[in-house]
C-alpha cells in the first residue's frame, strides 16, 4: 500500500523548459485518506540532487529510511499529478519532520 511520504521512483517523462522530467525520485504527497481509495493518479514532488537552495525547495538528507543516497532537494514548485502506474515501488520514507516541510511549502506556494 502507498503511503504519503513514501520515495519512489518515477517516470516523469520528456521535460519541457525547465520543469522536472525523466526517471527520478519523487515524495508522494497525496493525502493518506486518498491514498488509502486505490487513485489513478497520484501528486508527487520530484526530488533533485542539484541543491539550488531556493526557498520552494525542501532538502533531505540521506539516510537508510528515505532510501536516498546523496542529498537531495524536494522541488515543491515542481508538484505534478501523475498517473500511478509511473511509480516503481517505494525506496523509503522522508519521515514526518520532512513531509511536514514539504506540505508547508506547498501550502505557501498555492496560497492555502
Amino acid at each position: 500500500m502507498r503511503r504519503c511520504g513514501d520515495v519512489q521512483l518515477a517516470d516523469l517523462g520528456e521535460p519541457q523548459g525547465r520543469e522536472a522530467g525523466f526517471g527520478r525520485p519523487v515524495v508522494l504527497v497525496t493525502a493518506q485518506l486518498v491514498l488509502d481509495q486505490h487513485p489513478s493518479v497520484v501528486h508527487v514532488v520530484p526530488l533533485t540532487s542539484t541543491i539550488r537552495g531556493y526557498h520552494s525547495e525542501v532538502t533531505i538528507e540521506p539516510e537508510s529510511d528515505n532510501g536516498l543516497d546523496v542529498l537531495s532537494a524536494a522541488q515543491c514548485q515542481h508538484i505534478r499529478a501523475i498517473a500511478g502506474g509511473r511509480l516503481a515501488e517505494p525506496i523509503g520514507h522522508v519521515g514526518a519532520q520532512a513531509l511536514t516541510q514539504i506540505r508547508e511549502t506547498l501550502a505557501d506556494l498555492l496560497d492555502l
